[in-house]
């Protein structure tokens, strides 16, 4: 049983009996017996937890973001703002999906807030929409996550109409409202404790002066409040609704239904199955041929000197990325429609087996590519991205794979293939990149291999970055080390001034690793303290340039 604010029972809803998923069938059962007049969804019973969630939210929202100043702000709304909405939904699922995305919120909140970015903030609030859509039992597909939005939005509307109705409903002859249980008894706490503060004087100094405190801070704030900063308060108020109540959708409810796809109950000639057998044959042809070029021209050989690295291995690996996409898209083209209920089905799916032996040798091929150039002159945040791109695209064709051979629907491979981008997408905002290229640069130029010194000119480095350059103060190329010092000098001037400027903005602003850094420097400045010439530093800077560019 589940009570509402005045006390009154709710009854349960009737158990729902489908061929779905219990849970599907219990997100679309009626949440209560409220309606609002003219709409034909119910209305969930008000509750205090939900209450105290919204206005939470419209406070945390106002103070990491429109009063907020930077990353830290938007890691303690997501960290939050998830655990509000738990709190608030009225009979949340506790799905795997929920556990999983509020694992991927929570890490994505630390990684703000060690170093954010304006794409970790976008996918934040993506997550906090996914997470908000597994409390109500739907499943997060990307394109599911974009239709919840209408659901939020007019959840919202009805929901604040549902609030009002209920404040305003009350009349001669009807219950006493509900609002009375909790305004008198907080009265009364706040009269008695008043009195027992006057008797003693200790604690009355101390409330004054907390008091006058709040005071001073409340009339800064109001100084500071703005038309504006309320609309901005209705508008989270209406959003924050919406994602504790939103507009049940029954469509959602069953969004897993079309997954599977039909049984092939009637066998029948495909018009297209010679058509699709000689294109399998002409491209298992094409790959093998092409293989045995691959690994004869770029495999166990010494590259000369003038190598043309970037069109082997940068634009070509894009281009082959782009053949094991197509050859996904193919065999997903090929295997679906009247061509399951051929009975000659099971000759395509060896041929379909063969080509995909070949496209994953093909795909070893662009990792090989990718890992020449990157054996070259160091790793980039642009190799990080077509590692994780080729790894979506071999994901992918895996899925196609378990398409055919599961019988899948095109809708089940679309949803997951979306998944995976997402993913990529995700593991690129969450690592910490420029830590990861810096060290493995680093290292290979302290074993000796000065080639990669060129990515600590050519690309511009993150405070993550800059931490990891410490072991090139000893580096044994002179050029290298003066030039590694003159840039750290540089950066400690300017992690100082961040650090002092994100103090002065507030909590909202904090980032981990630019005090960190500001930290490391400080203690480092003995490195360069006999040679705080700042035209020599960028002289050491521009030696240190136009020594590396040979190898770009």
């Amino acid at each position: 049983m589940s009570s509402d604010l005045s006390g009154d029972s709710v009854p349960e809803p009737e158990p729902i009996i489908t061929a779905t998923v219990v849970h599907r069938a219990e997100s679309a059962a009626p949440r209560s017996n409220t309606k609002l007049p003219g709409r034909t969804h119910p209305q969930p019973p008000t509750r205090w937890a939900e209450v105290l969630a919204a206005v939470t939210l419209v406070v945390l929202a106002d103070v990491t973001i429109y009063r907020g100043e930077g990353f830290a702000g938007f890691s303690a709304l997501f960290a939050v703002g998830a655990g509000l909405l738990w709190l608030g939904a009225y009979r949340p699922r506790l799905s795997r999906d929920f556990w999983l995305l509020g694992s991927l919120l929570t890490l994505l909140s630390a990684r703000i807030l060690w170093q954010g970015s304006w794409l970790a903030v976008v996918i934040g609030f993506a997550l906090l929409l996914s997470f908000a859509m597994t409390l109500t039992g739907q499943r997060p597909y990307v394109l599911s996550v974009v239709t919840f939005i209408a659901q939020v939005i007019r959840g919202g509307f009805d929901g604040l109409l549902f609030y009002a109705a209920r404040l305003a409903g009350h009349r001669v002859g009807k219950p006493v409202p509900w609002w009375l249980s909790i305004v008198l008894p907080a009265g009364a706490l706040v009269l008695f404790a008043a009195i027992f503060t006057a008797a003693n004087p200790d604690v009355l100094t101390l409330v004054s002066d907390t008091a006058q405190q709040w005071a001073l801070a409340a009339q800064q704030w109001l100084t500071h409040f703005s038309y504006l900063e309320l609309l901005f308060w209705l508008f989270v108020l209406w959003l924050s609704t919406g994602l504790l109540r939103p507009t049940p959708d029954s469509a959602a409810s069953h969004a897993d239904l079309n997954e599977a796809a039909k049984p092939h109950v009637v066998s029948e000639p495909a018009p297209l199955y010679s058509a699709f057998r000689n294109t399998l044959l002409a491209v298992i042809g094409l790959f093998a041929a092409y293989l045995v070029f691959e690994f004869k021209t770029l495999w166990f050989r010494q590259f000369p000197s003038k190598f043309y690295y970037a069109g082997y291995a940068h634009q070509g690996a894009a281009w082959l990325t782009l053949a094991l996409a197509l050859a996904t898209a193919i065999l997903s083209l090929i295997f679906s429609g009247r061509m399951l209920r051929d009975p000659r089905l099971a000759m395509l799916r060896r041929l379909a087996w063969v080509w995909s032996l070949l496209n994953f040798l093909l795909a070893i091929a662009v990792y090989h590519r990718l890992l020449i150039y990157i054996g070259f002159n160091g790793l980039t945040r642009m190799r990080i991205v077509g590692l994780l791109g080729i790894t979506a695209v071999v994901i992918g064709f895996l899925l196609v794979l378990w398409k055919i051979n599961r019988d899948r629907s095109f809708a089940w491979l679309v949803r997951r293939q979306m998944w995976t981008v997402a993913l990529m997408v995700y593991l690129y905002a969450v690592l910490p990149i420029d830590a990861l290229t810096v060290r493995y640069n680093v290292a290979r130029i302290m074993a000796g291999d000065p080639k990669p010194a060129v990515q600590l000119v050519v690309h511009p480095i993150s405070a993550e970055g800059m931490l990891q350059l410490d072991p090139l103060l000893t580096c044994s190329d002179p050029i290298i080390r003066d030039g590694v010092q003159a840039m750290l000098a540089a950066a400690d001037r300017e992690a100082q001034g961040t650090v002092s400027r994100q103090r002065r903005l507030g909590w909202t602003a904090y980032q981990m690793a630019d005090n960190l850094l500001a930290q490391r420097l400080k203690a480092q400045r003995s490195a360069w303290a006999n040679d705080t010439d700042r035209e020599k530093q960028a002289g050491a800077i521009v030696r240190f340039s136009n020594y590396v560019y040979q190898w770009y």
